[in-house]
């Protein structure tokens, strides 16, 4: 009997730990990660759910760019990173495609990182420079198929969800396209619109002003359904191109070796955040839907996507750089 009581109260204490090291969090500035450039999807997303935090939790979110090396770089920072909470990761869904396409990285995501829950959807434009005279998707493959290899296309880089989006594309059209990487979509759409590189399959929020300014035609959406944003252009998949869809999304994710009990507050705030009318209000300027997810089941779907993505860059054949 004895025994039982000491273990009762060893375990009361270590919950009420727990639960006093969640309340004391954040108790210093949080650094939040992004492995793109600033003024990509990825980081205004970022920005809008720190600021939230911010406000609710008292301490400064402040976010720091990391690109390259299609978002590996920033994705090691935070998987050497203290695992305290006071340092998080906001990543596109490239998060599950480069433990294939970079293999030898330093970290495993799986091991290594743990998610808390994806922002949002946000899908993807197949863009291309009005003065291509490419009018439509149609048009787009027919050029492509007519000189095998002489179009190419931007990326935000090896492995991210921009290439995974335009291979599912190619393969499904039967053509053969140049890839031409880019540390992340500021720069891509620079030279999409210059008409150096053909298309771009390019995050929605990005290209809403220069789709509506006529610097850019939107030829077709590369997500399973159409935009919000964008509802009268038609998908790739009601365009006739078969197997092209692919979703793009946002997530939130930590050093797995954080206090639990810090991960469920952050999931909550996080939750809440998004839940805010503020917040809601700037996603959906940004063409984002709303994608919250509980922790075990983003686990979950991170686990399984790494397994489809790992056979659609075999399928591919994409390598990193």
């Amino acid at each position: 009997m004895r025994r039982t009581w000491i273990w009762v109260l060893a375990t009361a204490a270590c919950i009420a730990h727990g639960e006093a090291l969640a309340q004391a969090w954040p108790t210093k500035r949080v650094t939040v990660i992004v492995p793109f450039t600033a003024g990509s999807a990825t980081d205004i997303m970022a920005r809008t759910v720190a600021q939230r935090l911010q406000e609710q939790l008292g301490q400064p979110f402040i976010v720091e760019n990391r690109p390259g090396a299609g978002g590996t770089i920033g994705m090691a920072a935070v998987a050497r990173a203290d695992a305290d909470g006071h340092t998080i990761l906001v990543h596109s869904s490239s998060y599950t495609i480069t433990p294939t396409t970079y293999p030898n990285t330093q970290y495993d995501t799986v091991r290594d990182l743990t998610g808390i829950t994806p922002l949002a959807l946000l899908p993807q434009v197949l863009v291309i420079s009005p003065d291509k005279n490419l009018k439509t998707v149609a048009d787009l493959v027919k050029a492509a198929k007519a000189k095998p290899g002489a179009m190419n296309y931007a990326s935000a880089g090896v492995g991210t969800a921009t290439q995974l989006n335009a291979e599912r594309f190619r393969m499904g059209a039967g053509i053969e396209v140049v890839h031409v990487p880019f540390k992340g979509t500021p720069e891509a759409l620079t030279e999409v619109i210059a008409g150096r590189v053909d298309y771009y399959f390019c995050p929605v929020n990005a290209v809403l002003p220069l789709i509506a300014g006529k610097k850019l035609l939107a030829l077709a959406m590369g997500s399973t359904k159409r935009s919000l944003a964008l509802p009268d252009v038609a998908t790739t998949l009601e365009a006739g191109i078969a197997n092209s869809d692919y979703n793009f999304w946002v997530g939130m994710a930590v050093p797995s070796k954080t206090p639990r009990e810090v991960v469920n507050r952050l999931h909550a705030e996080t939750a809440k955040a998004l839940e805010s009318a503020d917040v809601r209000a700037s996603m959906a300027k940004l063409g984002a839907e709303p994608m919250l997810m509980k922790l075990e089941e983003f686990d979950s779907y991170i686990r399984n996507e790494i397994k489809t993505n790992a056979a659609l860059v075999k399928a591919a054949g994409i390598t990193a750089q």
